[in-house]
């Protein structure tokens, strides 16, 4: 049997269905973060960084504003805010996306929707999740004074904080690490093993030379957009 996968992760975020592997003889997997140097945190603790770094801009004046994928990433963040610290409040396109999930059945936090008709000091201390393309746009005015934050995996090279040009960077994905994905590809058990994204020729030499599994790369018409 073969299984083919999109993209995962181990770790169940409380949202979506939680990761479950499936022995099989042929697995094809991402390996976006197929190298050592990336190694997710639990996400409690990424959580918590985010609660703080709210707060802590909240108690300056400041406004909070916080980039994230308008499908998946935004609504896990949007499970793990503390709502204590103040209001909070999404762009269209994530208030759009929300809207089709809870026609679907599944649960979102309740969140104010970013309009032409609202008021500036209704932002004051609050949180604003939004998809990356708005980020420098005209858009981002009306809530001024405020602090930049990015939600990705890629905030863990530090080359790549300083070039996306945020005040701060945490590092959330919803791609696996290097150790899930091991973890992952050990657990089906599979015979042959096909690479798609990322490291696909480091990490498959790892898995022919450290864990035995026949691994080769699997070329794809996709992929560009895999940069977070």
């Amino acid at each position: 049997m073969a299984v083919v996968s999109g993209d995962y992760k181990v770790e169940n975020d409380g949202l979506s269905a939680p990761f479950e592997p499936i022995k099989c003889h042929e697995f094809v997997s991402e390996c976006t973060f197929g190298l050592p140097i990336y190694k997710w945190e639990p996400q409690v603790e990424i959580f918590d960084q985010v609660n703080s770094w709210w707060k802590e801009n909240a108690l300056d004046g400041r406004n909070s504003v916080l980039f994230a994928y308008s499908l998946g990433k935004a609504q896990r963040i949007l499970k793990h805010l503390d709502p204590s610290i103040g209001k909070i409040f999404v762009h269209g396109a994530v208030w759009n996306t929300n809207q089709a999930l809870l026609a679907n059945g599944i649960a979102i936090s309740d969140v104010l929707k970013v309009t032409q008709d609202t008021s500036k000091s209704e932002f004051k201390g609050a949180m604003i999740i939004a998809p990356p393309s708005a980020f420098g746009t005209p858009w981002m005015r009306r809530f001024s004074p405020y602090r930049t934050g990015i939600c990705s995996g890629w905030m863990a090279v530090r080359g790549t904080r300083r070039r996306r040009a945020a005040d701060r960077g945490f590092v959330l994905s919803d791609h696996a690490d290097w150790e899930g994905l091991i973890q992952a590809i050990v657990a089906t058990e599979a015979e042959k093993v096909y690479l798609t994204h990322g490291s696909t020729a480091s990490f498959g030499r790892f898995l022919q030379e450290e864990k035995g599994i026949d691994a080769v790369e699997l070329q794809t018409l996709f992929g560009a957009e895999e940069v977070e």
